[in-house]
């Protein structure tokens, strides 16, 4: 028995809504599968400007990027789902080196595919679909366009999914299936307005362009994907700080007053990392960073690159 023979469209996604907030996320939306040419035209466009920087990644598998069922096959759906990351405490800021909220605790490319293995399992028992394949910023999926697709928010002039009642502080998971569900569709609208604060808060001009990010600039991506040796001179009194991603752009951001704390036990920081001072930091060795970060997100600087950027900054 497959699909629809045993559960209704609504029947199965009200169980995948209410699946969802019993196992701790925020929100979920249904989208159907389509081409989104827009954003894929918009894509392109950004890719074709070089603003992705050396992400050779991003111009790999386009069309897979772009088409969920080149991914899944015969997908109909795309399941989104956001899981909160908003520290109940943040770390130190003032005369300290900073790190991305994201990463205070395991890296979430984990800790949310794990927590999606049992809702694909539950599709299976309950639909007997065996098509469906979970990501969480794994594979060539536009997240935030289809999460956006599905209701959950809209593409800020930060570039971040921006949501009216949490904020912008989440992980974007998704659930490409072959199953036929009930659609959310309705896209909501823009609520940046007129606000500019994360244009205007960005130091280094990622943000000069409305809803563009330029990874040339950004200190994110240098901080996080750029494996240089060096940081580029013209930015270096510009990084505040900032030694693995930046929050600059979403701690100023209206939205996130609202953002309210997770309870996820996994992303909560060691007191290793809480008691971090400059001085640790500057004379972290390499197996005292395999101890604290393992399991982390700051992993994918490699050590190497989170002292690169400690020097970077230290020097201004």
């Amino acid at each position: 028995m497959h699909l629809q023979e045993k559960h209704p469209k609504a029947t199965l996604s009200d169980f995948i809504k209410n699946w969802s907030e019993e196992n701790g996320f925020l929100a979920c939306g249904i989208a159907r599968v389509h081409q989104p040419d827009v954003e894929t035209e918009r894509l392109k466009a950004w890719l074709k400007e070089g603003k992705h920087a050396d992400m050779e990644y991003m111009e790999r598998n386009l069309e897979k990027r772009c088409n969920p069922k080149k991914l899944v096959k015969n997908a109909r759906s795309v399941i989104s789902l956001l899981y909160n990351y908003y520290p109940v405490k943040q770390l130190p800021k003032d005369q300290h080196y900073k790190i991305s909220k994201y990463a205070y605790g395991r890296d979430y490319h984990k800790v949310i595919k794990k927590k999606l293995k049992p809702l694909l399992q539950k599709l299976r028992e309950e639909s007997g679909t065996q098509h469906s394949r979970a990501f969480v910023d794994s594979a060539p999926v536009m997240d935030k366009v289809w999460a956006m697709k599905s209701g959950l928010g809209w593409i800020g002039k930060n570039t971040m999914l921006l949501n009216r009642k949490f904020g912008s502080f989440f992980f974007v998971g998704e659930v490409i299936t072959d199953l036929e569900l009930e659609y959310d569709d309705a896209e909501h609208k823009d609520l940046c307005g007129s606000c500019s604060r994360c244009m205007r808060a960005c130091p280094t001009g990622a943000l000069s362009k409305a809803y563009v990010i330029d990874a040339r600039k950004c200190i994110s991506y240098h901080t996080i994907e750029n494996k240089s040796s060096d940081l580029p001179d013209a930015l270096r009194s510009k990084f505040e700080n900032w030694i693995f991603g930046c929050d600059i752009c979403q701690d100023v951001c209206p939205w996130n007053r609202i953002a309210k704390p997770h309870q996820e036990k996994d992303f909560t920081p060691s007191e290793t990392l809480v008691k971090m001072n400059k001085a640790d930091w500057e004379n972290l060795k390499q197996d005292d960073f395999e101890m604290l970060f393992e399991g982390s997100a700051v992993k994918r600087a490699k050590y190497s690159g989170l002292k690169r950027n400690i020097h970077f900054v230290q020097k201004h």
